[in-house]
């Protein structure tokens, strides 16, 4: 009779430890993490910042980015493929064919997984053809 005691007991003790796993590894949340670290920096190196911005898309748009609804469509729409923003530049514009860099980086998780994603311009005018209204880096 202790034995099957003993056994009961520990079957029971070993459940609740079990269950008490599964519950902790829940997720705080039903929406898998999107929060990125928008920056557009002056030459090829990303050592000197122009204008940085925050963006939180999940549950809700949010963030210091000036219109984080739009940014976040626009990335959703990307897939967090963040090479789909660069479109083909305005054909009605020109840019001068001067040489000073503008690089643009996003970093962080999209979805639940990890970005990291840069991208470097020959101008800011160059830049601003090539997002051609794209309000992700418009900050």
């Amino acid at each position: 009779m202790r034995r099957h005691i003993a056994a009961v007991s520990a079957a029971t003790l070993l459940g609740l430890a079990c269950a008490t796993g599964v519950a902790e590894a829940r997720p705080a949340s039903l929406y898998a993490p999107s929060a990125v670290v928008l920056t557009v920096t002056q030459g090829e190196d990303e050592t000197t910042v122009v204008r940085a911005s925050t963006l939180s898309c999940a549950p809700t748009a949010q963030g210091t980015h000036p219109d984080p609804e739009a940014a976040c469509a626009a990335l959703a729409a990307t897939a967090g493929t963040l090479d789909a923003l660069l479109a083909a530049p305005d054909s009605n514009r020109a840019c001068p064919m001067h040489y000073d860099p503008v690089t643009v980086t996003a970093d962080g998780v999209w979805q639940g997984r990890r970005i990291s994603w840069k991208h470097t311009f020959s101008n800011t005018c160059a830049m601003s053809v090539t997002f051609n209204g794209n309000p992700v880096f418009a900050f």
